[in-house]
């Protein structure tokens, strides 16, 4: 598709015209298939011919020429077609060919990514390059492009610029802008931002919101603005407020929102009975999260909370495809169709034995088949951190007043330090921390406290972070300096250290923020990692989304930036960054 103007090209068609012709065989023949029928919205019985990556025809008739091809008889299966994940960030300690590699074999075909990792990190050139990289997996990958950084840096004019966001707008692998973050910057007035959203729907693409606890006229004004989905809703209400006002609700399950049973309920009781304006979506959640599947997984909610089962599995193909004006090649078994297909051993149960994915078999009676190879990361700009300066014992000063209080996971409010700064190490009966903000070039920092991480963790270093810059936090300097000293060692990562020792290391050799590991791999590390951390008294479910929250400023209310100590609610810097 990124390799040419069109899907297929004319040679491509007639050879699939000919194979209706009989004058070629199908590559794969799926015989006696029940299958759904997205737009009867029934189970129907038929062949379906597949040439490569197409789905070639639907019905009864069996081709003339079966030479080369591969027979499957389907008997006793119930196919459904490939699912949609509508919102991913591919960055969270994953890759996005580690992703989708993972989310194949639980049925998710497509997925729809977020770019700010390359935005913020990659020039135009290598990232495009990139885009075309992932167009040869088998797993389809579409992008959002990101109209702000939502965070608060110190060139953002410059990142975001004009051209940059207009080329990753028009191009053919995005479809659609945001997600919109900076509203607020919206309502104040930012007609630079307005026009983004305006070049979006004149492109024919979408515009994805973030809304949080958005008021009623607060959804008004951003329909009138141009957004068209919203992944935000908390409660049936919210799910409620967004349809009155003509949204596609996108109903989130993630590992710091687990909301759709939830959502479901609610639903229910307030009489919502229809989910033709519904999809789902995991939100970017954390490893870990995905041992129980992803697009599977909320299938296998709405069945279990009472949802129709042609509705249910809509919400993870049909639904999504025709949300984003791809329904004539994703989100349904029919002529035409990219040939992405879940085999299931029966309705009620949405992990498939069998996938295909651009016609390609990604697992087969179980066992998963590699279809695409291994990216060489080096070639795009992705390599492990190669840090030319020194952390000194001088940047671990910390004498600020003024502190962040962590409320949940994600939510940073502010308080006021009582504890004496002066000490190398801090006592283990309170849960302040020393918390320390630096640069990824080393430039500047920004020292102070954090209350609620932990009561003992001794020394942590990520460099994992919403803009790649390192945090640093513990209760002795000694050990924190170690933690960032290995995190270096390692080209970036997440290291966890105590009484001179490392207890526990993530390496993320991608500019060290992504891990080239499996999938797999990873949520064992992470489940390692969370133990460690409760044990040391972290008292929240998802320490990898506090990390990259920390400076998220479309969140209340402090936020450790670029900039320094910044207010949300008043958009104020209130203490800045320190030069090194």
């Amino acid at each position: 598709m990124l390799n040419q103007k069109y899907r297929w090209k004319n040679k491509q068609i007639r050879e699939q015209v000919a194979v209706m012709n009989g004058k070629k065989s199908p590559t794969i023949l799926l015989k006696n298939a029940r299958f759904l029928h997205s737009v009867l919205k029934k189970w129907l019985i038929a062949n379906i011919w597949i040439y490569n990556d197409r789905i070639i025809y639907v019905g009864e008739e069996l081709p003339e020429s079966t030479k080369n091809c591969e027979v499957v008889d389907c008997t006793g299966l119930t196919l459904v077609p490939g699912f949609i994940e509508p919102h991913v960030h591919p960055f969270q300690l994953y890759n996005p060919q580690s992703f989708s590699r993972y989310a194949a074999q639980t049925g998710t075909t497509t997925i729809i990514n977020d770019n700010l990792v390359m935005f913020l990190h990659l020039n135009k050139k290598k990232a495009f390059s990139l885009l075309r990289k992932f167009n040869e997996s088998p797993v389809t990958m579409y992008w959002w492009s990101r109209y702000d950084s939502q965070t608060e840096l110190e060139s953002e004019e410059t990142v975001f610029s004009n051209g940059d966001v207009k080329s990753w707008l028009e191009h053919d692998a995005v479809v659609q802008g945001g997600e919109l973050t900076a509203w607020p910057r919206l309502l104040a007035g930012d007609d630079l931002l307005l026009h983004w959203i305006q070049e979006t729907k004149r492109l024919g693409k979408k515009v994805e919101g973030h809304f949080p606890g958005a008021s009623e006229k607060t959804l008004a004004k951003m329909m009138l603005f141009g957004v068209d989905c919203d992944h935000e809703s908390m409660t049936g209400n919210d799910v409620y407020n967004r349809l009155m006002h003509g949204y596609t609700v996108s109903l989130r399950h993630s590992s710091i929102r687990p909301d759709l049973p939830n959502l479901l309920n609610e639903m229910k009781d307030l009489g919502l009975d229809q989910y033709e304006s519904m999809v789902f979506t995991t939100d970017g959640s954390t490893p870990a999260f995905y041992k129980q599947g992803i697009a599977d997984m909320m299938i296998r909610i709405a069945i279990e909370s009472g949802v129709p089962l042609i509705d249910a599995y809509h919400m993870a193909s049909y639904n999504v495809a025709r949300h984003y004006n791809i329904s004539h090649h994703h989100g349904m078994i029919a002529t035409g169709r990219v040939a992405n297909i879940n085999f299931l051993s029966s309705e009620n149960e949405p992990t498939p034995i069998s996938v295909l994915a651009k016609g390609q078999w990604v697992k087969k009676d179980g066992v998963e088949k590699i279809a695409d190879e291994d990216i060489n990361w080096s070639e795009y700009g992705l390599e492990p951190l190669k840090l030319e300066w020194d952390l000194n014992k001088s940047d671990l000063q910390f004498s600020m007043p003024f502190g962040i209080e962590m409320v949940n996971d994600v939510i940073t409010k502010p308080y006021s330090v009582s504890i004496d700064l002066a000490t190398d190490e801090l006592p283990q009966n309170h849960d302040e921390c020393f918390f320390m903000v630096l640069d990824r070039h080393g430039k500047w920092r920004i020292n102070t406290i954090v209350k609620g991480f932990a009561k003992s963790v001794s020394g942590f270093a990520s460099s994992f972070s919403s803009t790649g810059d390192f945090i640093l936090i513990g209760k002795n300097k000694k050990d924190m300096m170690l933690a960032f000293e290995r995190m270096k060692e390692i080209g970036g990562g997440i290291v966890l250290s105590e009484k001179g020792e490392i207890i526990h290391e993530m390496q993320l050799s991608l500019l060290g923020l992504m891990s080239n590991k499996k999938l797999e791999d990873l949520i064992q590390e992470e489940e390692r990692l969370k133990e460690l951390l409760a044990e040391r008294g972290y008292p929240f479910a998802d320490p990898i989304y506090s990390l990259l929250f920390f400076s998220s400023t479309h969140l209340p209310y402090i936020r450790v930036t670029q900039k320094g100590m910044y207010d949300v609610m008043n958009k104020t810097v209130l203490f800045p960054t320190l030069m090194r």
